[in-house]
């Protein structure tokens, strides 16, 4: 049976209770949709490997030029997305006119969403559609299991209307058996679409089992950890993907939840999962990776570029760039009149506890050089870095830098890919 298309998922009772116009692109109405996903991050194109259609509230297009727009725009048409929907009405108050421009000149459907209807409602119906069409007509060389387990993770990822007993019940179809005591992680790994990364990690640790998926654009796991097992779980679970996974693989792990606690905290994990993907392939780490390692990281570490980009990076800048200003202002100056790494200095100086030999050791740098920049530091900002009032302050601006300027780097260089 072929797979679902954008005509069929127009006709889905929430899709059609947006009251949906179509702008551009009626000749890709019987495009196949692989998945449809829904975010607020700008880099829109960042989320997909092809054959999806992107929902947004269109917050991220108020205020960008236009030829940003376009380039939005031309950069989901360049990853093959099924098309675009955009919310109309509340965030953006209409659609501009060179958007539908590009995606009339481009071929790529445009919807005009009329009507505020929750998008998780339109990506549960959407989804649920596109894996019971898979289901429907997919023959012996898919496991029914993998695809049960599939629809499962894309439900509680997208906090679908769930129960307890549902989701219980179709964990066990499974062979998914969280008992007492046991603490789930959410996992999501960019750059492969082999479960088989997820398995290694499991063997690694030992008594473990989980639940996993591929998706356009990522691997999608839920880890159960054995309640007789110490330690943290989130470093267990970094350390197992560091071990076993490929060179080039991006993985992101969400907080430890009980496994008793209930299907929303199991769907919070694995949503954390995914935020922290989306923000390590759009922000550049605060510290180096492993050179020949797989990039591995996790909610809490990124927690507070959760925090500074909620609602995305467009929407925070002014304020973003006012905090930098405030804090570190003669360091910027500094730094574009002589060649320095002095605000990179800091935040990983703050982010290990202001700890010389761990700080050295990051960049490379012998502790001599590291104090010579750590004077400079303190002389161009007349302030005692270890002075305990202002170490949250300094932190968060060094990362408010990273976070705008790396958006920068990253759309003059090229855009990473983002599951």
């Amino acid at each position: 049976m072929p797979a679902l298309t954008l005509r069929e998922i127009l006709a889905l009772d929430p899709v059609r209770a947006t009251e949906p116009e179509l702008l551009a692109g009626a000749e890709g109405l019987d495009r196949p949709v692989r998945w449809v996903h829904s975010s607020e991050v700008y880099e829109g194109a960042n989320f997909l490997d092809g054959g999806e259609l992107l929902l947004t509230n269109g917050f991220g297009l108020t205020d960008a030029e236009e030829e940003v727009r376009r380039r939005y725009v031309r950069e989901l048409a360049a990853r093959g997305a099924a098309g675009l929907a955009v919310e109309v009405g509340r965030s953006l108050p209409a659609m501009p006119a060179e958007v539908t421009d590009e995606a009339r000149r481009l071929g790529l459907p445009l919807l005009a969403l009329r009507r505020v209807v929750p998008f998780v409602r339109i990506t549960e119906a959407a989804n649920r559609a596109i894996v019971a069409r898979g289901l429907s007509g997919r023959g012996v060389v898919r496991p029914w299991g993998d695809d049960h387990t599939a629809a499962l993770l894309a439900d509680l990822a997208d906090r679908a209307a769930l129960n307890q007993p549902e989701v219980e019940a179709r964990a066990a179809l499974a062979g998914f058996h969280p008992g007492p005591g046991v603490r789930l992680l959410g996992v999501s790994v960019h750059g492969t679409r082999e479960t088989g990364v997820v398995d290694r990690a499991v063997r690694v640790l030992g008594g473990a089992s989980g639940l996993r998926a591929a998706f356009p654009g990522d691997v999608l796991a839920l880890l159960a950890l054995p309640a007789a097992r110490g330690g943290d779980p989130v470093r267990a679970v970094q350390d197992a993907f560091r071990a076993t996974a490929a060179s080039g693989l991006t993985v992101a792990v969400g907080h430890a939840v009980a496994a008793g606690s209930g299907w929303l905290r199991w769907s919070d994990t694995l949503r954390a999962a995914r935020t922290t993907l989306e923000l390590a392939l759009t922000v550049p780490a605060a510290e180096p990776a492993a050179p020949d390692g797989p990039l591995v990281t996790s909610s809490r570490a990124l927690a507070l570029e959760r925090e500074l980009t909620r609602g995305g990076v467009d929407a925070n800048r002014e304020r973003l760039a006012g905090l930098v200003q405030h804090a570190l202002g003669p360091l910027l100056e500094w730094e574009a009149a002589h060649p320095s790494d002095l605000v990179r200095t800091l935040e990983i100086h703050l982010r290990n506890g202001c700890s010389p030999t761990r700080t050295a050791a990051l960049l490379h740098i012998g502790r001599q050089s590291l104090y010579q920049r750590l004077e400079r530091i303190e002389s161009l900002l007349g302030l005692e870095i270890g002075d305990p009032d202002l170490l949250g302050e300094l932190l968060a601006a060094a990362c408010a830098h990273r976070v705008v300027r790396g958006k920068g780097d990253e759309a003059r260089g090229g855009l990473r890919t983002v599951a």
